[in-house]
């Protein structure tokens, strides 16, 4: 979550997923510095599995603006604009959702660019802890390398078990 001065402009500030990962850190630099407040919500993978992803990703947003608002305590936050279609309504703040908001309003360009840089750190602490699932890379998708590394090493504390990874369900035969 981000909240902007008024008059904040950056050229280069778009989607997180339209801009390279060089200009994505740098941004996050500059947001990090140029905003009122911002605050970034995790989410374990216990809680993703035991309440799906989106509701997890929800609840992630209320902890970021939990985080925003401890940090701004006597601003008030008058509307909270949601990128996407779905949010379950706060229990104290209005809201609004845009589709594609994060390509319409600096706010949110800002919001998905410190929400990538951040899980993009993520992954790689965990690609130095876990090496053999190359998550620096993949970054946490299942691609075909990534699966394949499942098949021979199984799984660790840090992969969400609900996620169907395979067409079929791959079990011991006896």
């Amino acid at each position: 979550a981000v909240i902007l001065p008024n008059q904040f402009y950056h050229q280069e500030l778009n989607d997180s997923k339209k801009i390279n990962k060089k200009l994505r850190d740098e941004l996050s630099v500059v947001i990090k510095k140029e905003s009122i407040a911002f605050g970034i919500g995790i989410v374990n993978v216990e809680t993703i599995d035991k309440i799906n992803i989106l509701n997890a990703s929800i609840e992630a947003m209320y902890k970021a603006i939990e985080s925003m608002q401890k940090k701004r305590a006597n601003d008030k936050i008058d509307l909270l604009l949601i990128d996407g279609n779905r949010f379950t309504k706060h229990p104290t703040l209005s809201h609004k959702c845009i589709i594609k908001g994060d390509e319409k309003y600096y706010s949110m360009a800002a919001a998905s660019i410190l929400a990538k840089t951040y899980r993009d750190e993520l992954m790689n602490q965990l690609s130095s802890k876990h090496p053999v699932y190359n998550w620096k890379n993949n970054k946490g998708y299942p691609t075909k390398e990534h699966k394949l590394k499942i098949i021979k090493y199984g799984t660790t504390k840090y992969h969400r078990k609900s996620f169907k990874l395979f067409d079929e369900q791959y079990s011991l035969k006896f």
